[in-house]
């Protein structure tokens, strides 16, 4: 089984989706502190071996202003991208909206009704299940999606069939 593991970054809290490559399931995610997840990428992976591929949603650039908070991500960024030895893949936003839903203007909500379709199509709570029955995306909220539409984009582009 080979793993991805994706990683939507944020100035001081991060999300990320381990998954089954082949088949796109959620093996962990969660949201956790910056800190805690570089220690984590620094030694094993998150609970396990590490991942096949890593790959972490990158900053761009539209010609706006940013606060403080989009520089301190990009510090992340760079810092996640090292303890990787500079082997993950840094995707854009909008290839990720492209790939699930065919256009740049997606919005998070676009993007997590696309997955609901995909893998949990007719299922009650989008997929979410229970603590009792947890479904495919049990434990999913906010940021945890986006980094799991990032999972999935390069499970699939590199090959993988779900």
């Amino acid at each position: 089984m080979s793993t991805v593991l994706a990683i939507d970054p944020g100035n001081e809290l991060s999300a990320f989706a381990l998954i089954d490559a082949d088949t796109c399931r959620p093996l962990q995610v969660d949201k956790v502190d910056n800190v805690y997840l570089s220690e984590c990428l620094q030694l094993t992976g998150l609970s396990g071996p590490q991942p096949d591929v890593v790959a972490i949603e990158m900053v761009a650039s539209y010609g706006m202003p940013v606060g403080r908070e989009v520089f301190e991500t990009c510090v992340w960024i760079g810092r996640f991208l090292e303890l990787t030895g500079g082997q993950a893949q840094l995707v854009y936003r909008k290839d990720v909206k492209l790939h699930h839903c065919h256009s740049t203007k997606a919005k998070d909500s676009n993007i997590t009704q696309a997955l609901v379709d995909r893998f949990a199509h007719n299922m009650p709570n989008k997929g979410k299940g229970t603590k009792a029955a947890p479904g495919w995306f049990y434990g999913f909220h906010r940021d945890i999606w986006q980094a799991y539409a990032l999972a999935v984009q390069v499970a699939d582009t590199m090959g993988a069939k779900a």
